[in-house]
């Protein structure tokens, strides 16, 4: 096991950044933070200082971009590309300055980038790419991070959907499930890939003290399960046994309404944990019962707010 002392968290404001933070700080490390507005450390704009917060960091993890649960108009796609390839491509610069960089870079990416899949999972080494806008963002994230003109140790978390107690990405569908609309959404086989937010921090860890561990790393749990699965699930945890189910041009019309996209519920994502089961990545929540019997136990009753980006 290496060592970790001071760790550089790059977008630390959302979810998961401050769920990662809270969880480093809690264990003794020392964490600073690079990103908009005088709470952090060090501005984007400010391009010594992200160099005097790197000096010296055993690990820099960047998590910056802005929410894709908004449309896809043209304005938003823009944020949506410029906040996470320009961040990028500005840390590989900073990285190539620093006098002691950090053994490793953590870039966020996602599970995203690969295709619909509904006949097999998507591992790292065999899984196959999409098209679409969401795809194109992330081949070009990944590929300002390892075209980055620095010689660190680079990893792109492609990351499923991200659950855990107060986060905005289980809250629609427990919503859904509140209400009476806790059925399936769609025709219901659309895959669903996760991982709980505990096991999130733990796989950054896991990576850091896997040195042979490079290239684009898949965090998912092995528990994928298809939409209906999921809604019956979440029924579940919360005592209900029915749910109405949601058509596809219900969720268009709805996404429209909420200002996001249907996409982001209706895409099949099956994300395999090749690296990390390959690797000996024991999962404190390997099964999605387990991470929303958890969640319900730690969410305060009633509706939940959702982030809309």
């Amino acid at each position: 096991m290496s060592t970790m002392n001071n760790v550089v968290i790059c977008g630390a404001s959302g979810y998961i950044g401050q769920y990662l933070r809270r969880s480093l700080e809690t264990s003794g490390i020392n964490v600073r933070t690079i990103g908009r507005g005088d709470s952090n450390n060090a501005a984007w704009s400010d391009k010594q200082g992200i160099v005097d917060v790197l000096d010296g960091a055993d690990l820099v993890v960047n998590l910056a971009g802005r929410s894709v649960s908004c449309r896809y108009n043209k304005r938003n796609a823009d944020e949506i590309f410029s906040s996470r390839v320009e961040t990028t491509a500005q840390l590989g610069r900073a990285l190539a300055r620093t006098p002691r960089p950090p053994s490793l870079w953590i870039n966020a990416s996602t599970g995203t980038i690969y295709r619909d899949a509904r006949d097999r999972p998507m591992n790292e080494t065999t899984g196959e790419l999409g098209t679409g806008f969401s795809v194109a963002v992330a081949r070009a994230w990944e590929q300002e991070l390892f075209e980055a003109p620095t010689t660190v140790r680079k990893v792109a978390l492609r990351m499923s959907i991200v659950l855990g107690a107060g986060g905005g990405a289980i809250n629609p569908f427990i919503n859904l499930a509140r209400v009476g609309f806790g059925g399936r959404m769609g025709d219901g086989q659309q895959m669903f890939s996760w991982i709980h937010a505990h096991d999130l921090v733990r796989s950054i860890t896991h990576i850091y003290d896997h040195q042979g561990i490079s290239g684009p790393v898949n965090v998912a749990s092995p528990d994928a399960v298809s939409n209906a699965v999921l809604m019956r699930e979440v029924r579940a945890s919360l005592g209900r046994v029915r749910g109405m189910p949601t058509s596809g041009w219900m969720l268009e019309l709805g996404a429209r309404v909420i200002r996001t996209e249907a996409e982001l519920v209706l895409k099949s994502r099956w994300v395999d944990p090749g690296v990390l089961s390959d690797t000996g990545f024991q999962f404190t929540f390997p099964t999605l019962d387990s991470a929303l019997n958890q969640i319900i136990r730690e969410t305060p009753r009633g509706l939940l707010p959702v982030a809309l980006g």
